[in-house]
């Protein structure tokens, strides 16, 4: 199964060697047809500290890191 590729914006960059990534995706309801925004953070790797809040990031699926990071910062998009 291939993995999981999302991008973002970094929200907080405290934790060291984390990032938090808030993600927004829409789709359509399935009975009342309207169009919904979704919001959802997730915990990131970033081995490198390089990225700070407001950068644009895609992240990927991997190994677990912690209890709550999943995935992993793949690059910067501008």
């Amino acid at each position: 199964m291939p993995k999981k590729i999302l991008s973002g914006i970094v929200v907080s960059d405290k934790p060291n060697k984390t990032i938090t990534v808030l993600v927004e995706r829409k789709y359509q309801h399935p009975i009342l047809k309207k169009i919904v925004k979704v919001r959802k953070k997730y915990n990131a790797h970033d081995e490198n500290n390089k990225f700070k809040n407001g950068d644009k990031v895609s992240i990927i699926e991997s190994k677990p890191f912690s209890k709550n990071k999943r995935f992993q910062v793949m690059e910067d998009q501008k």
